[in-house]
């Protein structure tokens, strides 16, 4: 998990769901569109984030559990990065 991740949960779990490039458009975020949506794919790989419809995302529960400390991100499996690339 790095910083950006942490970010995107907390920012999906205030808003319910949004894009990576409506992520990108504010303060919250300093990373570019591409950046976030590279780090929403691993997030989706390891099921802390879902699609939700388009480029949309959603929480999942296993993301809000991460949030509350009741899950430990480093017993998930490791995001395949090539897979994840690839969709």
């Amino acid at each position: 998990m790095k910083q950006l991740d942490e970010r995107i949960l907390e920012h999906l779990y205030t808003d319910g769901w949004a894009s990576p490039r409506m992520m990108s458009r504010t303060e919250q975020f300093t990373a570019s569109e591409g950046h976030i949506e590279e780090r929403c794919l691993m997030l989706r790989d390891i099921e802390f984030v879902s699609p939700y419809a388009g480029d949309l995302y959603e929480l999942t529960t296993d993301g809000i559990l991460y949030l509350h400390g009741m899950i430990d991100a480093q017993h998930r499996p490791e995001p395949a990065v090539k897979r994840v690339l690839r969709g």
